[in-house]
């Protein structure tokens, strides 16, 4: 006869292994049917490396960036060098994108006149960026009078178109040797005038969206629970505010990067921007406007780099958006 209190002969034979199998079992059929716990940037990282236009743009942009890095790498003659014994010769296999008027090699000219283009649109959207955010943080942070005068001044400067301003401002310092301390003059002097236009008539823009992301977060429960157990205002800014506020600046930015290696080119088109002997993108497609009709090679490089460059980090900014964007999945 079997005793109530004594376990089957089964449970008393179940070694602990099977119990662990068993039990790692039930997890895993939990676990697939719940699905993986992930964060909204893995989320977002991990519908960027399914998007096939953040893929294109990504090699694109780092074609540029080894052509601005490392010129010397794939062009074939220095930016100085020329040759008038061959000015406007058509696209050979010596010279792989033709001549121009003055015997430069377009095809090393144009690897060379990335570094210009591509160091400008990276350093204004930095300037733009930092200075942007953090006009937005303080506005939409503090509030009050501080944010009624940052979004006021903001407004003077949003009025102002940037081709404008950067024609009259250019025009204004094009003569000066430096200005707040930082030199105008020489190769990255020229190249700070068009940064500088782009940092004090662009940031309108970041700082507006920046204060209303603030303002979106600021009255979430994280913060009012930081604020509650005595944090200071600094530590909610960085450790609560910042973090959640500044994705949609950065894609923005992203975005905006395109805008200025753009912007830039027709400032120096206008011949107001860079200028020679600075090489740029820019200056190159100024120098092709007049034999245009007869020699058109002498513009369609420059201006293919151009474009595929500025649609590159378009590109990029829309994949980044999208990913971030929860509304667009």
């Amino acid at each position: 006869m079997t005793d109530k209190n004594t376990a089957p002969e089964t449970d008393r034979n179940t070694e602990p292994e099977d119990l662990v199998a068993a039990t790692s079992g039930t997890d895993a059929v939990a676990e697939a049917d719940t699905g993986t716990a992930r964060s909204l940037s893995a989320d977002a990282f991990r519908s960027l490396r399914r998007n096939p236009l953040f893929w294109v743009s990504s090699v694109l942009i780092v074609i540029f960036i080894v052509m601005a890095a490392w010129p010397s790498l794939l062009a074939t003659y220095s930016p100085g060098w020329n040759d008038l014994s061959i000015a406007r010769e058509t696209p050979s296999a010596e010279h792989w994108f033709g001549t121009d008027t003055q015997g430069y090699d377009i095809y090393s000219r144009t690897i060379y006149g990335a570094r210009a283009s591509i160091l400008v649109g990276i350093l204004a959207t930095l300037g733009v960026l930092l200075l942007g955010s953090f006009l937005g943080l303080v506005a939409g942070y503090v509030g009050g009078l501080v944010d009624t005068l940052i979004s006021r001044f903001g407004d003077i400067f949003f009025a102002i178109p940037l081709l404008l301003a950067g024609i009259i401002f250019l025009s204004s310092i094009r003569e000066r040797d430096d200005i707040f301390g930082i030199p105008l003059q020489g190769y990255f002097g020229v190249i700070m005038q068009v940064v500088l236009v782009f940092m004090i008539f662009g940031w309108p823009s970041l700082m507006r969206l920046m204060r209303s992301s603030v303002i979106q977060v600021k009255p979430n429960d994280y913060v009012q629970a930081a604020r509650a157990l005595g944090a200071s205002p600094l530590r909610i800014i960085r450790r609560h505010v910042l973090p959640n506020a500044m994705a949609p600046a950065i894609v923005v930015s992203t975005i905006n990067l395109g805008a200025y290696i753009a912007a830039e080119a027709t400032l120096s088109f206008l011949g107001i921007g860079l200028v020679p002997p600075t090489v740029s993108w820019g200056v190159m497609i100024s120098d092709a406007l007049v034999p245009l009709r007869s020699y058109p090679h002498i513009l369609f490089f420059p201006a293919l780099f151009l474009s595929l460059a500025v649609l590159a980090f378009i590109m990029l900014g829309d994949a980044v958006r999208d990913a971030f964007d929860p509304k667009s999945r």
